[in-house]
């Protein structure tokens, strides 16, 4: 009994984990949708993504989490860290929708996974050893995979717009400064307490710096539900792959959750009509690949 009740939450975690992909996918591609219908600053849909997503998540983690949250708020040190959380999803975010104005859902998703990579070199250069082989094989396919999307397999040219090339790997180097910063601080009190109000601290700091009241598009029907879908993709996403995480681990949801790339590619391609060359899809193929390589632990010497 005890084995088919583990079994069963161990698939229930899978399915959380691939749901919370596929949920982040959509929201990708809604904001290609937004961008390519309409004229709308980058800067103002991360804002409303922040302090919207943000919300949400927070008070949803309330009912459970009040102890933690009031323990939390009265710890300045620990404050100050949430704060460089903050900072950190603000940059992602603002970088990652830019990348999207500049490309598609599709391509920024695929770059923002090098954060992967750039968090295993940092990993490597905190213990002062080398990559592993898996380690090695996924920075080589993660150069591989980016030169691709860049020049479609030509050095002589440069396929993707140079915007948003950079601002695609700014979210990658955003995501890996926030997560290195903050890992213990995820670990120590959980993702239901750190991200939402981390969500609401970035979007506030960015609402200062960008003023989105005076970036406001008059949007029709259409661009609102556009803007809920980027908002309700986004607390799905964070909501699903948490519960997966605590059902099958960060390894494997982190496996799982290699469907949000898939999914913003194939509707990019079905809804959105975007096209991908094969050196396109070879370059996704090549950086989504890394997400598996990682999440496999090296083996040490001497252990089995």
């Amino acid at each position: 009994m005890r084995r088919k009740t583990s079994l069963s939450k161990q698939a229930w975690g899978v399915v959380f984990a691939v749901a919370g992909g596929i949920c982040g996918g959509l929201s990708g591609i809604c904001s290609q949708y937004l961008f390519t219908g309409w004229t709308v600053d980058p800067l103002w849909a991360a804002c409303i993504r922040l302090l919207a997503s943000g919300a949400v998540l927070t008070f949803t983690a309330l009912p459970r989490q009040r102890r933690e949250l009031v323990r939390l708020a009265g710890q300045p040190g620990e404050l100050l860290r949430l704060l460089c959380v903050g900072i950190g999803l603000m940059l992602c975010q603002s970088a990652y929708l830019n990348a999207i104005s500049w490309t598609n859902a599709a391509t920024a998703t695929v770059l923002q996974n090098v954060s992967l990579v750039l968090i295993m070199l940092a990993v490597c250069a905190a213990a002062r050893r080398l990559p592993g082989v898996g380690e090695g094989v996924s920075l080589v396919l993660a150069v591989l995979g980016t030169w691709l999307l860049a020049t479609g397999g030509n050095p002589r040219q440069l396929i993707l717009v140079p915007q948003g090339l950079l601002w695609g790997l700014t979210s990658a180097v955003a995501v890996a400064l926030y997560m290195v910063l903050s890992g213990d601080l995820l670990t120590r009190w959980g993702q239901q307490v750190i991200i939402g109000p981390g969500m609401l601290l970035g979007g506030l700091i960015l609402a200062v710096l960008s003023r989105p009241w005076e970036r406001a598009a008059a949007l029709p029907p259409l661009g609102w539900a556009a803007v809920a879908g980027i908002v309700l993709g986004t607390v799905l996403s964070f909501s699903l792959i948490m519960r997966g995480m605590a059902s099958i681990g960060p390894v494997r949801t982190s496996m799982m959750a290699a469907s949000e790339p898939v999914t913003a590619a194939v509707l990019a391609s079905l809804w959105l009509r975007t096209r991908f060359s094969p050196a396109d899809l070879l370059g996704f193929a090549c950086i989504v690949a890394t997400i598996f390589l990682l999440a496999k632990p090296e083996k040490t010497a001497g252990k089995d």
